[in-house]
């Protein structure tokens, strides 16, 4: 990992601190925020935006150090924004970073918790993970990618686990399939979850609810629509659940994944997709 031996010039600016690539595709930013360290909670989020030009997007705090004063995002780099932040070097600075932002996670004790993740999904699911493992909850963590090159914090979470599974969509390292057929088999043998946690893409925890739903069993997603301000104004992040319109902004991101419509998420997070994708070329192109 890339560290920064001087202190950050200006107590204004949010000064990245240290670097670190995790896979192909996903860095983990380390960034001075010392008043957002003081305050976050598992399952928060920041608003970033990286210079004057540049869009307002939100990342899960996946970390944080309240005696330096520092906060961990981990980011897949998609779009051109997530792009641009992955270029940042140690040294720089980030023009906003907004935050804490949310509702925290719910920690109590649930005796057997399954934590079951997707691609950068895990980065948002390990604080909470890390922390209802210190409240005395037996966890069991199922991280997956699509090959094994993409998968992160397998040793992070290793750590704060009882016991931990791997599948890869290619088989290039753990169980071939996808997460949710893990959490199958383990439901099946009679492992006796009191709750699962569900954090990834839209697809697989809808897969994830549909295992549990079976079962009844309580089952908590981290919703990831569209946003922008992050303060309920802008109604971007609407979603509905149970029948009701939500802002994940405020109300979550953590719903109860049995009541919301996913259906309607998949379609909304597509909107854009040709804008992206132009937005894209025109970045690569420049």
């Amino acid at each position: 990992m890339l560290q920064n031996p001087k202190a950050s010039r200006d107590p204004n600016m949010f000064e990245v601190l240290a670097k670190e690539e995790l896979s192909p595709t996903t860095k983990l930013l380390r960034i001075r925020a010392p008043d957002i360290a003081a305050k976050a909670k598992p399952g928060q989020f920041v608003i970033i935006r990286i210079d004057e030009k540049g869009e307002r997007f939100p990342l899960t705090i996946a970390d944080w150090e309240r005696e330096k004063g520092s906060v961990t995002l981990i980011f897949q780099e998609l779009g051109v924004s997530t792009r641009k932040l992955g270029k940042l070097d140690v040294g720089a600075e980030i023009l906003n970073l907004v935050g804490p932002l949310g509702s925290p996670s719910e920690v109590k004790h649930h005796s057997s918790v399954a934590f079951v993740c997707g691609g950068v999904g895990t980065a948002a699911a390990y604080p909470i993970a890390k922390t209802l493992k210190e409240e005395g909850n037996e966890i069991t963590s199922v991280i997956g990618a699509k090959t094994k090159d993409l998968l992160i914090l397998e040793d992070e979470m290793r750590r704060i686990s009882n016991r931990l599974f791997v599948a890869t969509d290619d088989g290039s390292k753990g169980q071939q399939g996808f997460v949710s057929d893990v959490l199958k088999t383990l439901i099946e043998k009679g492992s006796g979850f009191s709750a699962v946690y569900a954090v990834g893409p839209p697809r697989m925890m809808k897969a994830v609810c549909q295992v549990t739903g079976q079962r009844c069993i309580k089952t908590i997603v981290s919703l990831n629509p569209i946003m922008v301000d992050g303060m309920g104004m802008c109604g971007a992040c609407r979603v509905t659940v149970n029948g009701q319109t939500k802002f994940a902004c405020l109300d979550g991101p953590l719903f109860d994944g049995h009541q919301v419509d996913f259906d309607e998420l998949l379609k909304r997070l597509s909107m854009y997709t040709p804008q992206e994708k132009l937005a894209l070329q025109v970045y690569e192109n420049v």
